[in-house]
């Protein structure tokens, strides 16, 4: 915290000695499980149970190795985060290659990026709606758009994120320990998993006719692009960077540094732990309940109750009540994270262009203030045009690959160029980071390649 009121302008005055054991580094967790309500609505709840339905329990492996090996390069970008106290964007403009104006190549196609990366969330409210729907009939899902988009934009604009935030983070954690108790229950059914269906998805297939779902679920499950380049936002809101104070080269510095990189990895493995839980529970019911049943979530007017057959199928119809609850708790709380970063994301990149200076809280409060209505009321629109969230998540979630490139390129330059040499870490984090960026280039390479012939 250089100061509460601005935490983006590290001084001396907001250092902080970091925690020496376990216990206390737990009390400053906070970032990682932000992303992790943004992460579970889009990518747990709807994309890994549609790969579950279509494909049944041959992808699993690609859910897990989606949720494992993308956690290295989220670190990465936290290392620079604290070390430099740099947001997102103004890290990224330190990127090599051509620049059009004052911002650097990744920005710009950064911004071309996320116009078809709109679907996504829209997809996500317009799911919302759906919910409030089948709870109120009498509200029309087309009606119902327009508050979803408003409410969320008032709650962010109007600075109770960080309240709402926990009570979304507390339900979320009972609506995953309602779905385990669902996923327990299932093997009581005609629908229980059995080991060879199990053991089937750590057989590395891929069946030709779910490419395109599981290439979006890579890039949109466990840790996405987008989620990766937001955290360093929680980071430094959450004082890591003030924390360790203003770089400098002296001995007390690194030791700062350091201890507080290390709260930071915490941090990311235990909101990985978390989101990979989830992931793994919503996979193994959709391809245990809604394959078995050749319930595909892919309708319009049936995501919804196509979803929620996970819930009756194990537990009974006493569930449907308790699914909708939670499930709005789950898709709203995603709305609300993916706003709060992409307030902060574009004003950023706003901000490289020179359309105002991110680091003048009255700025960059302004600009926030305006995004958080603009970017909902798209996001409606949107929806509205396709009327299709299960089809909007899987483009969104292909999108999301392709800045993986940009995160991956970026977390390579961080290291190799701009990391001090007394934070160099050892060759098995080295090894980890080198397999998250090759998995997600191969994974790029192999969607383009898939998009080849459809293009000719």
């Amino acid at each position: 915290m250089s100061s509460p009121e601005n935490p983006y302008i590290v001084t001396e005055a907001g250092i902080r000695p970091p925690p020496t054991d376990f216990l206390s580094r737990m009390r400053y967790l906070g970032p990682g499980l932000i992303l992790t309500a943004s992460i579970v609505g889009s990518g747990e709840l709807i994309m890994t149970t549609l790969l579950g339905a279509k494909a049944g329990f041959v992808c699993f492996w690609v859910i897990i190795l989606s949720c494992l090996v993308k956690v290295a390069v989220q670190v990465e970008f936290g290392k620079n985060a604290i070390y430099s106290g740099q947001s997102t964007m103004a890290a990224l403009n330190g990127l090599p290659g051509p620049r059009l104006g004052k911002a650097n190549w990744s920005i710009w196609l950064w911004l071309a990026l996320m116009l078809p990366k709109m679907l996504q969330v829209g997809g996500i409210v317009g799911a919302v709606a759906m919910l409030i729907n089948v709870i109120h009939p009498a509200f029309s899902i087309q009606t119902m758009v327009w508050p979803v988009a408003i409410s969320a934009a008032l709650i962010v604009m109007g600075g109770g994120y960080k309240l709402i935030e926990r009570v979304c983070l507390t339900l979320i954690a009972l609506f995953t320990l309602f779905s385990m108790a669902s996923l327990i229950s299932v093997q009581f059914t005609p629908y229980a998993i059995t080991w060879a269906e199990f053991s089937s998805g750590l057989s590395f297939q891929l069946p030709a006719g779910v490419t395109a779902i599981a290439l979006g679920a890579f890039g949109i499950t466990g840790i996405g692009g987008d989620e990766i380049m937001a955290y360093n936002y929680w980071l430094i809101e959450k004082g890591y960077a003030a924390y360790s104070g203003p770089k400098h080269d002296t001995e007390e510095w690194r030791r700062r540094a350091k201890g507080w990189i290390r709260v930071m990895q915490l941090d990311a493995l235990v909101s990985m732990a978390v989101y990979t839980l989830v992931t793994v529970i919503f996979y193994l019911l959709g391809a245990a309940i809604l394959h078995g049943s050749s319930s595909l979530p892919d309708k319009e007017d049936q995501l919804i109750s196509s979803l929620s057959l996970m819930y009756t199928e194990s537990l009974g119809p006493w569930a449907s009540d308790v699914f909708l609850a939670g499930a709005f708790v789950v898709l709203y709380s995603t709305v609300l994270a993916a706003l709060g970063a992409w307030t902060r994301m574009f004003s950023d990149a706003f901000a490289q262009i020179g359309l105002l200076d991110f680091r003048n809280s009255k700025q960059r409060h302004r600009f926030i203030a305006v995004l958080a209505f603009v970017i909902p009321l798209m996001w409606a629109a949107v929806y509205l045009y396709y009327k299709n969230p299960a089809y909007m998540v899987v483009v969104g979630g292909l999108v999301t690959v392709v800045i993986l490139f940009i995160v991956a390129f970026a977390a390579a330059w961080f290291r190799y160029k701009e990391l001090p040499s007394y934070l160099k870490p050892g060759r098995a984090y080295d090894a980890w980071l080198w397999l998250s960026i090759l998995a997600i280039c191969a994974v790029g390479v192999f969607a383009l390649w898939s998009a080849l012939p459809k293009a000719a």
